[in-house]
């Protein structure tokens, strides 16, 4: 968005001065006016764009469906253009760009979950890839949806300042509450490795929301992925550990085996 694109330098004078001018805007316009959107003014210098193209930059409302009475009242904002709002159905409508972003990751994610699953200590098994993958697809895509989907729309009541925070919540509570029907049937080992790597996967995705949101800033945003990415990286390994420690239990792998496929 324009918000994020101004923050990290994509979306600036530079940029704005080449488009006008491959566009050669001068020959279909005689006004001289453009009319930029109020976020995108971290990034965009009116006296560099007008020295570089001969246009001067009107700063408009936040949102473009009030443009047109922007330009009716003679290119003067009310207090309602310049709000900026946040609110849940405004989040909420940010999520589907997160979710089409990160799902070739999720994805690759599924078929390398799926190729590990048949490992264990005496080989590979393609019956435990039938039989763990199923869990594997379901963990993974509770993680998603917590960091990509969850994590926005609950973002005011989720603990921790930081983005990554919240995703570790987000994420925590919903694994949480989805492994309840497991409890009794996986090694807790198993559920643990699951449980860490989940918290990981939702951190790092509702990192991703910082460009959405219009509170933060780009020094901001890398402070707190100094921050969160080695926690991340830290609760995947041991997770992934976690995970393949308990597959050392040949007793649970037979009864697994033997479960899904009984002679």
């Amino acid at each position: 968005n324009v918000w994020c694109a101004a923050g990290k330098g994509t979306f600036g004078s530079d940029e704005l001065i080449r488009q006008i001018n491959e566009a050669r805007l001068h020959q279909y316009i005689s006004h001289k006016r453009i009319i930029v959107p109020q976020l995108g003014a971290p990034g965009i210098s009116s006296s560099e764009v007008k020295e570089g193209t001969g246009f001067s930059v009107k700063f408009g409302p936040v949102r473009a469906e009030d443009i047109r009475n922007y330009i009716s009242a003679g290119y003067k904002k009310d207090e309602a253009m310049r709000t900026v709002r946040f609110n849940l159905w405004d989040r909420f409508l940010l999520t589907p760009v997160e979710l089409a972003n990160s799902l070739r990751y999720l994805l690759i994610a599924f078929i390398l979950a799926g190729l590990v699953s048949g490992l264990y200590p005496g080989g590979y098994s393609f019956e435990l890839i039938l039989s763990e993958t199923p869990m594997a697809i379901l963990f993974l895509s509770v993680a998603y949806l917590a960091g990509a989907i969850l994590t926005p729309v609950l973002l005011p009541w989720l603990p921790f300042r930081q983005f990554g925070g919240k995703g570790l919540a987000a994420g925590w509570l919903t694994f949480g509450l989805v492994m309840i029907p497991y409890l009794n049937e996986q090694p807790i080992l198993g559920l643990t490795g699951w449980f860490l790597i989940s918290g990981a996967i939702a951190s790092f995705l509702a990192m991703n929301f910082t460009g959405a949101s219009t509170y933060t800033s780009l020094s901001g945003v890398r402070k707190e992925m100094q921050l969160f990415v080695p926690i991340q990286l830290c609760l995947t390994a041991i997770g992934v550990s976690t995970y393949n420690h308990f597959k050392t239990d040949t007793e649970w792998i037979i009864k697994s085996t033997l479960e899904m496929f009984p002679h």
